[in-house]
């Protein structure tokens, strides 16, 4: 199963050349990101994100991805070195849904999350730069999958100026 959207959404335009020779060559091989994400000595979140674009693949990335998709070095180099383009995949608010729920955690617990984060760390963000994340799967008693999703970002006070 890919990840990619069909060669009809609107996603594609914003999406750099890399995205569609990575998610044909992982396709093709028929890998998951947790798969890739072993090779590769990362998240899998981080790994998808160097697939869609929003992530930098470093010269170890390169290389790795080149050896297990099978795609030579000197393409995946060209398209994915220097930095990323990053915030323009996503519409606001998102039309697609699994998206759009993320998104609805947000409005509806946003200031809640703000405050207890705020009670437990004083005036200050959590950063998305200093910043890690994953996805686990659990199942409960009754056969249900939950997905549980970890943020876990650096606590950036503001300063006094």
């Amino acid at each position: 199963m890919t990840a990619i959207p069909s060669r009809s959404s609107p996603l594609i335009p914003r999406l750099p050349p890399s995205p569609s020779t990575l998610f044909a060559a992982k396709a093709a091989k028929g890998l998951t990101f947790a798969e890739l994400s072993k090779e590769l000595g990362r998240d899998e979140v981080a790994v998808a994100a160097i697939f869609y674009g929003q992530a930098q693949a470093s010269e170890v990335d390169i290389r790795k991805l080149s050896e297990v998709l099978e795609i030579p070095h000197a393409q995946l180099n060209e398209q994915l070195s220097g930095f990323p383009d990053r915030g323009h995949t996503v519409d606001m608010p998102p039309r697609e849904p699994l998206i759009y729920r993320l998104f609805e955690i947000v409005q509806n617990y946003g200031y809640a999350y703000k405050a207890v984060l705020n009670e437990k760390f004083g005036d200050g963000i959590m950063s998305a730069i200093a910043f890690t994340t994953k996805v686990d799967k659990e199942m409960d008693e009754q056969g249900n999958a939950w997905a549980v999703i970890t943020l876990r970002g650096k606590w950036l006070p503001y300063s006094r100026f």
